[in-house]
């Protein structure tokens, strides 16, 4: 074999081994975007709903307004949460609704005036149920899961 042969060959070997080393980068690459794009879907997706009440004439009515209820939902008066409440009484980041291990459950973020559930106050975290009323100062959100 001559000297321009064995380049040749030698062009073509590297040729396949970068072509194979960039095909193995890319693989790796895609995978990498799809684990963490299902992971972003996964956050953003709507598992119920929070259903804004309000009091008339001594009844619970709904004010038309809903909140989509993700695996991690803020309550409070930052503009910042998933679900912002103008009144004077809620904490800034007041009250929060997580997804953990196939259960939603609803802690007070040590507000000043507490988490009511039900009309009655937040000691610790609890678990939400289908239909439970969260209470912050005079709002409240009932719960509505999928």
């Amino acid at each position: 074999m001559t000297t321009e042969g064995v380049l040749l060959l030698l062009r073509i070997v590297s040729g396949l081994l970068l072509g194979g080393v960039l095909l193995v980068l890319f693989v790796a690459l895609w995978r990498d975007y799809h684990h963490v794009a299902s992971g972003v879907e996964a956050r953003r997706r709507s598992y119920g709903k929070l259903v804004a009440l309000r009091e008339l004439d001594g009844q619970m009515v709904v004010t038309g307004e809903t909140y989509p209820l993700l695996s991690l939902t803020s309550l409070g008066r930052a503009p910042t949460n998933t679900v912002p409440i103008s009144d004077s009484f809620a904490s800034s980041e007041h009250a929060l609704v997580a997804l953990r291990d196939g259960q939603w459950w609803l802690e007070d973020r040590n507000s000043r005036n507490g988490t009511m559930l039900n009309d009655l106050p937040l000691t610790a975290p609890v678990v939400l149920t289908e239909g439970d009323v969260i209470g912050i100062g005079q709002a409240r959100f009932r719960v509505e899961l999928e």
